[in-house]
């Protein structure tokens, strides 16, 4: 990607701070999509190509009063998923996604292709550092990069939390972990065999589902929103799909009844597929998230 020969002016019109959902955003403009960045967590808050008649992702129409994480978009869960490998009071899914985030640099293509880079503020005590590129146009390109500026080797889990946006969680389908093993949260971290591709269970209708070394590549269908959206994961060897359900909804403030118009597929490294970050050395995890016509 080069930067265009008017790039101060060009990014001031592409790039421009402003609100979505009420909260402080980066917002992004391109030819091929809209985005926006939230400041608080920094986060992916919206993802809309130029003819999509739906956001890709969901952001919560009922949002908790900040610092509580925000509910929705694609949140950063980092330097540990859920709470593995923790001891202790400590925040689920770490501390990237309750952190403010700042853009440290941009470019603009000639393409009018966007790409920021963006770093949280107030995470040096934790010894590893985080930061994080975002490319808009007709894909979203997302990557996460961990650097190990200490002596010693370093473990690491992480994900990115993605909620997309769906007609109805009970007609879509997620290809892509057919044939693969799962542990489900839901039945106390037992394995399971997936038959087939993921569908909503009908009973209990729900799914919190790790997949160990799952591959990378995985697509929605969505017959209701008549599109495809394909995620595409590099480094990331699990995968991690969840939808709370009618029961456990109800008691989530900030989902209640709208558990059926979203379905998180994550792409991550969690579970039994822990990254070992050697001193001095920068591991990154990145993704591709497409849209197109059901065919």
């Amino acid at each position: 990607m080069t930067e265009s020969g008017e790039s101060s002016s060009h990014r001031s019109r592409q790039i421009r701070p402003g609100t979505v959902h009420g909260l402080d955003a980066h917002l992004i403009e391109t030819p091929n999509a809209r985005a926006a960045i939230s400041v608080f967590g920094g986060q992916v808050l919206s993802f809309r190509p130029v003819g999509t008649g739906h956001d890709v992702v969901w952001v919560s129409p009922v949002l908790a009063d900040l610092p509580t994480p925000i509910r929705g978009g694609i949140p950063v869960c980092w330097p540990y998923f859920a709470r593995e490998g923790q001891t202790g009071d400590v925040p689920s899914h770490g501390y990237a996604r309750t952190a403010r985030w700042a853009i440290t640099g941009s470019v603009v293509a000639e393409t009018g292709e966007v790409e920021v880079s963006l770093a949280p503020e107030g995470l040096d005590h934790l010894g590893l550092r985080l930061s994080m590129t975002v490319r808009v146009g007709a894909t979203l390109e997302q990557g996460i990069h961990t650097h190990n500026p200490g002596a010693t080797t370093a473990r690491l889990t992480e994900a990115l939390h993605n909620y997309f946006r769906v007609s109805d969680v009970a007609d879509v389908r997620v290809e892509g972990l057919a044939g693969l093993t799962y542990a489900d949260k839901f039945d106390g971290g037992a394995i399971h065999p997936q038959h087939g591709e993921w569908t909503l269970p009908d009973s209990p209708a729900r799914s919190d589902r790790l997949y160990p070394g799952a591959g990378g590549t995985y697509r929605i269908i969505d017959p209701g929103f008549d599109r495809v959206i394909e995620i595409q994961g590099r480094q990331a060897r699990t995968a991690v799909v969840w939808n709370p359900g009618a029961e456990v909804a109800q008691g989530m403030a900030d989902v209640g009844p709208h558990w059926r118009e979203f379905v998180c597929v994550e792409i991550a490294n969690a579970g039994p597929d822990v990254i070992q970050i050697d001193a001095g050395a920068t591991h990154s995890m990145w993704q591709t998230i497409s849209v197109a016509p059901v065919s």
